[in-house]
């Protein structure tokens, strides 16, 4: 399965390491200056999905993250993050979609500007907004835009614990969606702690995940989230312009250890259950739409802080 990782997400790998390399100098630099934070999250991810009328799909790619945030007094902070995805589905004989491969390689790219305002009583509200582009290779930008943003109300409790919600409206391709958001990171004691999950891994933060932390360092956790994009087809490609959409519950195991104050390792292993690929017309009507069984998957995050 790793042999599938090829050449165009291994060249999003080089930038990572160009900009890790940058953020790291800007970092050092700005030691002094405890105002700002800015992080680079790279996530190598594999997975391989069988289809219930025949066929399989494999996925492998990388989800790119960076950005850099500033704190103006009072607990408000400001700041902006780069989104940057690369992901190449490689399709073996797809029955339900005539044995023709839907769609080939995608990426999405964008910005998000968090802004956060500390309120009285521990509360801190949250809206983020943000502009993307999701595409196939060979699709418009001009059509494959999605933006909007989220909201959100946090409060932070006398023992540091944290809970909070929020909604997350956007105008997606073809789509309007407004999704709640459950906002938490609760610890129990020293070692048990209920979280969402990383929002820059392989799985994407709308979920929960229930950590154990080690008294050597190490970390091990278990959640499930939930994951939907929706990419602009090519204009060159068996439904021209169409719409093409994944879904699908990641079920997973993580394992993190911090190498230092900068860098976190992170290696996941677990399943996508209740996956489903859609192709839709310009308009986003249904065409065609495809189940897939328990789809294993590995993946991989390493987060650098400054």
């Amino acid at each position: 399965m790793l042999t599938r990782f090829m050449a165009s997400p291994l060249r999003t790998l080089h930038t990572a390491a160009v900009l890790l390399l940058v953020l790291g100098l800007t970092g050092a630099a700005r030691a002094q200056d405890s105002g700002w934070r800015s992080f680079v999250s790279v996530s190598p991810v594999f997975e391989e999905a069988d289809f219930d009328a025949g066929g399989d799909v494999s996925v492998s790619g990388v989800i790119m993250r960076a950005g850099t945030s500033r704190g103006f007094g009072n607990g408000n902070r400001a700041g902006i993050t780069l989104n940057y995805d690369y992901v190449d589905y490689s399709f073996d004989n797809p029955v339900a979609f005539g044995g023709v491969a839907p769609w080939n390689a995608v990426q999405r790219y964008g910005f998000s500007a968090p802004l956060s305002f500390a309120m009285s009583d521990g509360w801190t509200l949250g809206v983020t907004p943000s502009v993307d582009w999701f595409k196939e290779n060979g699709a418009k930008s001009s059509d494959a835009l999605v933006w909007g943003g989220t909201f959100s109300a946090v409060k932070r409790f006398a023992d540091g614990n944290v809970l909070g919600f929020g909604i997350a409206a956007f105008d997606r391709i073809e789509d309007t969606s407004l999704i709640p958001i459950l906002i938490v990171d609760w610890r129990f004691n020293k070692h048990w702690r209920l979280i969402n999950p990383l929002a820059t891994g392989p799985t994407g933060g709308a979920g929960l995940e229930l950590d154990y932390l080690f008294d050597n360092g190490w970390t091990m956790g278990a959640g499930f989230a939930y994951r939907e994009a929706r990419y602009r087809l090519s204009e060159s490609g068996p439904v021209a312009n169409g719409v093409g959409v994944i879904k699908g519950a990641p079920v997973y195991l993580r394992a993190s250890r911090a190498i230092d104050r900068t860098f976190t390792l992170n290696a996941y292993v677990g399943a996508v259950a209740g996956g489903e690929l859609r192709v839709e017309d310009p308009s986003g009507n249904l065409l065609r739409k495809e189940e897939f069984d328990l789809a294993p998957f590995v993946g991989f995050n390493i987060t650098a802080r400054f």
